[in-house]
This record gives C-alpha cells, structure tokens and sequence, in this order.
C-alpha cells in the first residue's frame, strides 16, 4: 500500500532516482518484471556536441515526477488508467568502457538480451544513437520485426573515415540484420548527416522515409498505417526529432521538428495496430538544457508509451 494510506508520502523529490522510483534489480539473472528498463550511458559515437552519456541519469531523475504512487495513470481524454498493474523494474546502466565501442557495445547487448531472456519489454535509455546498435543485436534469433524511428536524421551512414557504429550509423546497421524486415524513418528533415545516395540506398533496401512535413499532411493514423499490418515492431526515438523549442537538450538540434502530441498520437496508433517488442530513446543530453524539460519530455513520452504498449496487449482477446 501506497503511503497515502500508510502515513508516509515518499514524494517524489525523495529517494533514490530509478526510473518511475521502479525496483532496482542488479541481478539480471533475476528478473521478474514485464518492463526492463535499461541504462546505456555511451556517447563515444556522437560527431558533434557530446554529453548524452548522462541521458539516463538525467531521463530517471525526470521520470520521478510520474511517481506519485498512485494504482495506474489515469488518462481522461481515454477514459483509461494506464500502467495499473504493469511491474517495471530498473536494471541500472551497462557497463561503458571508455573510449572501447565494442566491449561498451556488447554490454549494452548483454543488457537488453538479459530483459528479453527474463521475458520482459526492453526499454533502452541512451546515450547516442548508436547505443541502438547492440540493442537491434539482441534481438539475433529471435522472430524478424518493423522498426519504427522517429528521428531528425536520417541515420543510414554505412562508413564513413572507417567507423561504422557511431550514431550516425545505426539504421543501415539494423538494415542490414535478417531479423529486420523493414524500416520506417519518420521526421527526416533539412539539412541531414545522411548523403543524398544515403537516402537512395535506405529506400532501395526498403525504407519508407517520412519528414516532419509529410508526417502532418497525412496524420499519425495514415502513418501509422503505413506499417507492415500486424508486424512486430521495434521503436527508436531520437529526441531530437522533436523540435528544440522543447528539446534543447540534445547534442543535435535541428528545427522544424515535432510537438509532444504529433509523436505521441503517431505511438498510440502504432501500439494499438502492432505488438511493441523493444524500445530505445536517445540523445538526451541534460546539460545543454538547465530547465529540465527535455528529459521531463523524454520520461513523459516513454511513460505514456509503455502505457499504450500494456494497454493494447491487455485488449487482445486470448486465442482460443
């Protein structure tokens, strides 16, 4: 019982910052939870303003304010209470090597394959974007599945001065992976670290490449509806596919981006048609923004996601 009812408010300025004050389980071996959320404080792989090595941090900090204790988070406009029920447990960060992409890399894999062994959600908190790399590396051996980015940048370098797993890589990486049946790149936008035969080789390996514009022509639900009809799929969120009048807090801003409703209506459209299997958000670099809001964004937006996400799965009728 909350304390509320026992005496005790445990605010959520108290305590020890995990994320949404979840459990914390340092024993991966151990855990019991349908979330796991995951840590991956990297940036070694950014090629402009560093410091999303400190996105976690500041995402659990701001993930507090949604602690109060209460059964669930109760949405008027749905008429739904999300979350009631649904066991989140914080496993703390991977392991980062300095300067070591690889082993830094591979612990973050080991994190994520941990959360999917243990038959729980992987929620992955970065870092740069390339910390999505070993977490689509997980996923090796298990079923093929759509991923779903929202992003400023395209994201599709296959080399570039020899590195191939900075954050300006990671979406030809998942390309590439037999158990990646296809990409949709959503909110790419003006002046981007992705060549023009970047783009023409994400779309001839299938991409389908949306900006920020074309997304509001359609709407989220035509968006959403150009998703492979019932396929799994894997969410990446860079935050700075938002606009940075409200997410400055990012190693690369880029204007013109989404508003807060624009993605999370685009999310519960793609969590209500498709089961969610995995999801990563990124680029959250707290410093550059002494108000706080970008990573209060950030935890609101993974929050509310994790709601639809349960909220769908508790809709399907069981199979016969």
């Amino acid at each position: 019982m909350h304390g509320y009812q026992t005496g005790r408010l445990d605010l959520p300025f108290t305590g020890i910052c995990t994320f949404a004050r979840a459990p914390h389980v340092a024993d991966w071996a151990a855990l019991d939870c349908d979330v796991a959320v995951l840590g991956a404080p990297f940036d070694a792989g950014t090629q402009w303003r560093a410091g999303a090595r400190f996105g976690p941090r500041g995402v659990r900090e701001a993930s507090t304010l949604f602690s109060f204790g209460h059964a669930g988070a109760y949405d008027h406009e749905d008429d739904v209470t999300y979350l009631d029920g649904v066991r989140i447990a914080d496993m703390g960060d991977a392991d980062i090597v300095h300067t070591d992409t690889l082993q830094s890399h591979a612990n973050i894999r080991a994190g994520v394959a941990a959360a999917l062994a243990a038959g729980a959600l992987p929620v992955t908190i970065g870092g740069d974007h390339s910390t999505n790399i070993p977490c689509i590396e997980a996923y090796e051996d298990h079923a093929p599945f759509h991923l779903l980015q929202i992003d400023a940048h395209l994201d599709f370098v296959d080399e570039r001065h020899g590195v191939t797993r900075g954050h300006g890589n990671p979406m030809r990486r998942a390309a590439e992976k037999p158990w990646v049946s296809g990409l949709t790149q959503v909110g790419i936008r003006n002046v981007s670290s992705t060549a023009r035969e970047g783009y023409e080789d994400a779309r001839a390996r299938g991409s389908d490449i949306l900006s920020v514009r074309q997304m509001r022509a359609l709407g989220a639900l035509a968006t959403a509806a150009r998703l492979p009809q019932g396929a799994p799929v894997y969410i990446t969120i860079d935050i700075d596919a938002f606009c940075p009048s409200i997410a400055p807090g990012t190693g690369t801003p880029s204007h013109g981006g989404f508003l807060y409703y624009e993605v999370l209506e685009l999310l519960q459209a793609v969590a209500k048609a498709h089961p969610v299997i995995g999801i990563d958000l990124v680029e959250v670099a707290p410093d550059y923004d002494p108000t706080g809001s970008t990573s209060i964004l950030a935890a609101q937006l993974l929050m509310n996601l994790l709601g639809f996400v349960f909220h769908a799965r508790a809709s399907v009728p069981p199979a016969a």
